[in-house]
């Protein structure tokens, strides 16, 4: 005979999707978002988004050549990297900031573990963390929202704190939060405030996640229980000293929570593959942002709790594996 039969373990049911497909479905679900921001942040905030993506291809590239490995810059992987890390970096940030995080995003973050599929930590959030402890000051400069056609017309850009920012700087100056007082929920909603472009616009950012829900690309476990807990979390401190913490709605709106809950803790790689597993670790990232977000030195804590969530993932995959049918052991913690 000459043909050879390929015996493997099952599944045999190939369904049909491809990394290919689903990272251009992801990318595409972004789109909305990062048009609200280069919309409300201008021309700089497209160049950013623009240098990121292509410093990403060209260093995805970069590697596989330099490790003999197949070039496959056009499945979508280091694009949607690179939209990810634009979508956390300010508006406005400096060339060299956007070049320096998407050779960390990919070389460090990703193929320094063996590539696609092998890497722990996502990419992107590897970046945004390592540039924000290396120049906090380039890193948390943020642009005051100006429709695009002002930056067409040459007006300057105009700085201005986050609303966590904002936060902090109430709770750390006068002990309370009468600093965001004028904050609007509806601004925060649309996408007019502060902020880099994954912070912007709630409405935009839920828009592709129905979309990626809806295509079955993700599942509501992560996103549900991250931001569940991190509402019940803040409502409970809220309630007892309102002066001091900032309403549940208010987290859920302000900085990275929508963005990190339906799109970088939802990394396939890097996140639980149970149901159960992914409750645990949603309801572990909504618990470390809340911590940090209320008593750490950064504003903000989503980027840091899915990173430490990721590296407990292979732990909780461990303990909620299901169990082999016939065996009252659990498959893989079983000696």
């Amino acid at each position: 005979m000459d043909k050879k039969i390929t015996i493997s373990s099952s599944p045999h049911v190939h369904s049909g999707e491809t990394i290919a497909g689903t990272m251009h479905s992801v990318i595409l679900a972004l789109i909305p978002a990062t048009l609200v921001g280069i919309y409300y942040f201008g021309l700089s905030a497209l160049w950013v988004t623009l240098l990121s993506v292509f410093t990403c291809l060209v260093v995805e590239a970069g590697a596989q050549k330099a490790l003999k490995k197949k070039i496959t810059i056009y499945d979508g992987s280091a694009a949607l990297t690179g939209l990810l890390l634009a979508m956390n970096l300010p508006p406005a940030a400096p060339w060299w900031i956007v070049v320096l995080g998407g050779f960390i995003a990919i070389a460090m973050g990703k193929h320094i573990y063996g590539g696609l599929g092998f890497n722990p930590f996502n990419p992107a959030l590897v970046a945004r963390v390592v540039l924000l402890i290396s120049f906090p000051l380039h890193m948390t400069t943020w642009s005051k929202p100006q429709s695009i056609f002002n930056s067409i017309g040459g007006a300057d850009a105009i700085t201005e704190a986050t609303p966590l920012g904002l936060l902090k700087e109430g709770i750390m100056m006068n002990g309370n939060i009468d600093t965001i007082s004028d904050v609007s929920s509806y601004a925060m909603f649309m996408g007019n405030s502060g902020g880099s472009l994954g912070e912007v616009s709630a409405i935009a950012l839920l828009l592709g996640a129905i979309y990626l829900i809806y295509k079955g690309y993700i599942t509501w476990h992560i996103p549900v229980s991250f931001i569940v807990t991190a509402a019940i979390f803040s409502g409970i401190f809220w309630f007892i000293d309102p002066t001091r913490y900032a309403d549940p709605l208010f987290h859920i709106l302000a900085g990275g929570m929508i963005l990190g809950a339906f799109f970088m803790a939802t990394d396939y790689v890097t996140s639980p593959v149970t149901g159960k597993g992914m409750i645990i670790f949603g309801a572990g990232c909504g618990l470390i942002t809340m911590i940090i977000r209320l008593w750490g030195g950064y504003p903000e804590g989503v980027s840091f709790a899915i990173l430490l969530m990721n590296s407990a993932t292979p732990l909780i995959d461990r303990y909620t594996v299901p169990k082999r049918f016939g065996s009252s052991t659990k498959q893989g913690v079983a000696g």
